[in-house]
Parts: structure tokens; sequence; C-alpha cells
């Protein structure tokens, strides 16, 4: 499985970023070993000090599909969920500088928590879920996916243009405003809507 990742798809953490608005979707990947395991903790890896959080609403494609029509998009999946894209956020920038791929800041093993799997049937409109994280009970981060400038059937549609979507991929959707550092014994917790998502502890 892969995880396939949309960047740059919410207007005001374009701008929190000083990032240019994109005329096309952001796409990067994370290969399965980014996978943060169950009930682990989020270890800082010791090639940076600087690991922010970026909470995201993800999909998991429940079947195989390519160059597939945004009209026929929601046939691909059939769960939601949310979980954090950690970012080595100076690595990163300085990739950036350079004109180099993010991998290294992007990809890195442990850095996809994938929390709760939700069914999509019980909300109303897809395009209007909000979500939030909370750092140390504070919340530090909160959207809804109606604040997406691409949407979610849009995205599935896009991305099979690149590349085969095959069961059990998922799609992490983008990140709102708010994103931030970690430090040691943080605990992250994760909402859509009300119900808690996911939680992890930094260490």
């Amino acid at each position: 499985m892969k995880i396939v990742c949309i960047g740059r798809n919410y207007r005001a953490h374009i701008e929190e970023l000083e990032n240019i608005r994109p005329k096309h979707p952001v796409l990067f990947i994370k290969p399965d070993t980014s996978i943060l395991q169950k009930k682990q903790p989020f270890f800082i890896p010791h090639f940076t000090d600087e690991i922010h959080y970026e909470v995201e609403v993800m999909i998991k494609i429940n079947r195989i599909g390519k160059h597939i029509e945004q009209e026929f998009a929601p046939k691909y999946y059939s769960q939601v969920g949310l979980g954090i894209d950690f970012t080595a956020r100076t690595l990163q920038n300085d990739l950036k500088s350079k004109g180099l791929p993010w991998e290294k800041a992007k990809a890195f093993d442990g850095s996809a928590l994938i929390g709760k799997w939700f069914d999509k049937n019980q909300f109303e409109d897809i395009n209007a879920i909000s979500f939030s994280l909370k750092k140390n009970d504070t919340v530090v981060q909160e959207g809804n996916t109606s604040q997406m400038l691409w949407k979610i059937d849009e995205l599935i549609s896009y991305c099979s243009k690149f590349f085969t979507l095959k069961i059990g991929d998922v799609l992490f959707t983008g990140t709102p405003s708010g994103v931030g550092p970690v430090v040691e014994g943080d605990v992250l917790k994760g909402f859509i809507k009300s119900e808690e998502a996911f939680l992890v502890k930094i260490k």
C-alpha cells in the first residue's frame, strides 16, 4: 500500500507558511514504512530537532482505479479517518530552497500517523466534516473539509491520473492552518467532530 499526500490544500495554511497557491494539487508519496504503528509513541528522529504536526482528514481506497472520473470517485472509498503528517520542517525548508524533493522531511519512518476509521455514511456531507487537533489538551488546529481548495472526490480523480489507486491505499487530504512543533512529552489528540480519532505521545 502507499500513502498519497496532498500539500497546500487549505488557503490559510498556504498563507501561514508563505507559500504560493498552486494551480493544481501538490502531490507527494509516503511509503508503508512511514506508518506509525498502532499505540506506539512518535519518536523525534535523530536527524532533526524540529518536527511539526499537520492534522489531516484521510480517505482509504477500497477498489483499484485509474483515470477515475470525479463523478465516480465516491465508489472508491467507504471510510474516512484522521491522521498526522509529521514533518521535519527545517529540513523541508532547506530542501525546498534548493529545489529538491521533500521525501527526507516527509516520508521518514513513523511520519504517518493513521488514526481510527469511520464509515463515511455517518457524515451528512463528506465536504463539511469538522476536525481538530489538541496538543496537551489545548486546541492547536481546527478545520473543515469545506475549506479545501480541492474536495475529496476531486483529489481522488486527480491522483488517479498519475498513480493507480489500489485497495488499502490512503489519501491524506491536506492540513489547515495552525501547524507547529512538538517536543518530548507532548500528547496529541485528534478529533473528527467530537469523536476521538487518535492519541499519540511524543518521545
